[in-house]
């Protein structure tokens, strides 16, 4: 009979392991949680074994990738979304290989599952004009219109996550003259990053209207909370974002064909930047990427830069003659008597 140990070790990973030995984010401990979460269901709907039953001989390689195909089959996943619950298992087993070891054999087999190839999208940016006309949106004479405006103007001059814009704090601001706020990045990364002018302005003014005693020091408070003074969800920030994309719509300057989210905020400022002839290193530390292979992907969606350095490069070799009018049958039949000779 089979050891139900597959809870145990589970619960050391989940509990402990991350937290006290990777020292890993709250955020991807959510997301592993998530991963097996669904890997339990999966056991519980399709092999009809519950939680408490599971040993740790059930992980096979066979069932991963059943779950993994159940993943995009059945709950209709992408396969990025497969890719990611992939990364979680392949954690699990690599920590918990060496206390089960009579099953190393299978655990190396899971561990060589490969990442199932996806087709990569085109970064979507907006334009100046139609970034400068989406943070027109909000009235800010209102608080709520203000705060919507200091986020996306945020959200965009900072170039952030929207993670690391509602985890921001007011001691996270640095508002004097060179003002800088602090982002806190994946894997823990901190990085400081400048703000314009009018941002930092933008900032003082929101924090001005939006002060409240709640019992919170004011450094430790959100910068961007909403109506009941909790901090912002990816769901607010999302909500507020589409309100104002909808005001914007009505413009006929503002002819957008795809979804914006926070992230296209980030996208466009990199963008942006590029376009301003602002070096590519910069730019990678500046969106605290790792390296400058993911930064290429802005060079890459830039087609106005890429067709400005194309005429730079080459010289003009197509004809400048004005072209026969072929609506003239005499033109057409001369052309065509050419061509018999």
């Amino acid at each position: 009979m089979m050891k139900a140990d597959l809870p145990y070790y589970l619960t050391k990973f989940l509990g402990k392991y991350l937290h006290g030995e990777k020292n890993v984010s709250h955020h991807t401990i959510q997301s592993y949680s998530i991963t097996f979460k669904l890997l339990l269901f999966f056991f519980e709907q399709t092999k009809s074994i519950t939680p408490e039953r599971l040993s740790m001989e059930n992980l096979s390689h066979d069932t991963i990738v059943d779950f993994l195909n159940w993943i995009e089959s059945t709950r209709n996943c992408t396969v990025a979304t497969r890719n990611q619950r992939l990364v979680a298992i392949r954690s699990f087993v690599r920590f918990v290989q060496k206390q089960s070891p009579e099953n190393l054999f299978e655990f190396q087999k899971i561990l060589n599952v490969p990442d199932k190839k996806c087709v990569k999208r085109v970064v979507s940016f907006l334009t100046g004009e139609e970034m400068k006309i989406l943070l027109s949106m909000p009235d800010p004479s209102t608080r709520k219109g203000l705060r919507d405006m200091v986020l996306m103007a945020v959200l965009y001059d900072s170039a952030a996550r929207v993670q690391e814009i509602i985890d921001l704090k007011v001691s996270d601001l640095r508002l004097n003259k060179l003002a800088v706020i602090i982002l806190h990045g994946k894997g823990q990364k901190i990085r400081h990053v400048p703000i314009t002018e009018k941002t930092k302005n933008l900032l003082e003014s929101h924090l001005r209207c939006s002060s409240t005693n709640n019992g919170v020091s004011s450094g430790e408070q959100y910068v961007f909370v909403n109506q009941r003074k909790q901090q912002l969800t990816r769901w607010g920030v999302s909500y507020i974002i589409e309100k104002y994309v909808g005001l914007a719509s009505l413009c006929n300057e503002f002819d957008v064909r795809f979804p914006i989210t926070p992230h296209v905020f980030r996208h466009s400022k990199s963008v942006h930047l590029l376009q301003s002839g602002v070096n590519l290193i910069y730019i990678r530390d500046f969106l605290g990427h790792s390296d400058c292979s993911t930064t290429q992907i802005y060079a890459k969606a830039d087609t106005e830069m890429r067709r400005k350095a194309l005429e730079a490069a080459y010289v003009d070799i197509l004809p400048t003659s004005e072209l026969p009018d072929w609506s003239d049958d005499n033109n057409l039949m001369d052309f065509l008597i050419s061509l018999g000779r």
